[in-house]
């Protein structure tokens, strides 16, 4: 691995992206080796959406020890769940939940579920299909405190990071010690400060904050380092893709809390976060070992992680990416039955026509993206604000009448 050239490629990135700060830690081949721009080395970022792996590791290990079944109803510990739904379907994003309700009344993470499980529609049967929901893992939250006595925190402490020797950080601790995010504009070149956001009842879906050195002690003990806080067989179902889990426009697959990632037949798996100004990103190959994670505190850090893979791959490291891009091959008109109003949660997403060969598309009536539709009724996305073109979505027909009824966005079904 050639850290030399790694390390003059993330500090232009860095530049380039105009990305405050930035960590990037590797352990390949027994060694770990750390590379810092702009942050210090064990300042804690915060990581988004790589908190649903946390919450998901302290799932399974209770999986493990035998207080929570994969398969059993959530109804058996939750009164008032449907009895179809269970750990497996929120593990793996395929319970039919919307991504999360936008009236959040409540500070109690057990009435903030029921309240949106009752309220919600779901997008399709426990199951049947994949939507990123992130009310799905504050369920899963809860349910860790029904199993425990304690509170998600507590747990994701005492179970997870107290045992990997890693400080608890919270973004939803009053107190919390983590970095500063960044609201980047690339086009004007403006750098803004943000402050973190998430409420605590969302915590399970997005709260800690770690550096990258702290992501890839945890990243190795998924790969099946020591400290084996899961049983072997319970990790591996972590890693293997679960039927109908299809994340177009996430990842290749889906697992129970892990995303997984294909490269020359070796699969990686791993998982993304984006909080208020930061964007992390974790990878591991449990064949040989590897783990490498990337944080930084500005929110092109995303764009920064697109252009990164390809030089940690020319440096010797060929960790693994999603590219929806690559399956695109011919243009081809959008049907009529393209446009229209679909709705996640209380979230809606509309399309119109733009000419004969372009469609936009419009979130809560704020323009999103322009999209150019190909083979199998997927389309290439330009974002309205930054101009970017590197993110794919799909629509899809409903099995019965032919007719299309979803459209599917960073990971999220909209029903029609």
């Amino acid at each position: 691995m050639d850290t030399d050239r790694i390390t003059t490629r993330l500090t232009a990135l860095t530049r380039e992206h105009l990305v405050p700060g930035a960590q990037l830690a590797v352990h390949h081949a027994g060694r770990t080796w750390t590379y810092e721009v702009g942050l210090p080395a064990d300042a804690a970022v915060p990581i988004g959406s790589i908190t649903k792996t946390f919450t998901a590791t302290v799932a399974m290990a209770l999986v493990s020890d035998g207080d929570l079944d994969l398969d059993a109803p959530l109804s058996d510990h939750l009164p008032g769940m449907a009895d179809e739904l269970t750990l497996r379907h929120l593990l793996s994003h395929t319970g039919g939940l919307p991504s999360d309700p936008e009236d959040v009344r409540t500070t109690s993470l057990r009435r903030h579920v029921r309240q949106a499980v009752r309220e919600l529609h779901p997008l399709h049967r426990p199951g049947a299909g994949f939507s990123y929901s992130n009310i799905g893992y504050s369920l899963i939250g809860h349910l860790i405190e029904v199993a425990t006595g304690m509170t998600w925190s507590e747990a994701v402490e005492a179970v997870l990071l107290r045992p990997l020797g890693l400080r608890a950080r919270f973004t939803t601790s009053p107190d919390a010690d983590v970095v500063t995010g960044h609201a980047v504009n690339p086009a004007t070149g403006r750098v803004v400060p943000v402050r973190q956001s998430l409420a605590p009842v969302d915590a399970p879906a997005g709260a800690v904050a770690a550096s990258a050195t702290d992501l890839v002690t945890f990243g190795r003990m998924l790969g099946g380092a020591a400290p084996h806080l899961i049983d072997p067989d319970d990790l591996a179902l972590m890693r293997t893709p679960v039927r109908h889990a299809e994340p177009f426009g996430m990842a290749d697959g889906w697992g129970l809390g892990l995303a997984l990632f294909q490269r020359d037949g070796v699969r990686w798996v791993g998982h993304d976060g984006t909080a208020d100004g930061t964007s992390c990103h974790l990878r591991i190959n449990p064949a040989d070992g590897t783990a490498v994670a990337l944080t930084t505190n500005g929110s092109s850090g995303f764009a920064l992680w697109r252009e990164l893979v390809p030089d940690l791959v020319d440096a010797g490291l060929p960790v693994a990416d999603y590219d929806g891009m690559r399956g695109l091959h011919h243009r081809i008109p959008p049907p009529p039955d393209c446009t229209g109003s679909f709705r996640n949660g209380d979230v809606e997403y509309a399309v119109r026509a733009v000419g004969r060969e372009h469609l936009a598309l419009t979130v809560d009536g704020e323009p999103f993206a322009d999209l150019s539709l190909f083979d199998g009724l997927v389309f290439a996305m330009r974002d309205s604000d930054t101009g970017d073109t590197n993110q794919t979505g799909r629509f899809l027909r409903d099995p019965g009448d032919g007719g299309i009824r979803w459209i599917q966005i960073g990971g999220r079904l909209a029903r029609r």
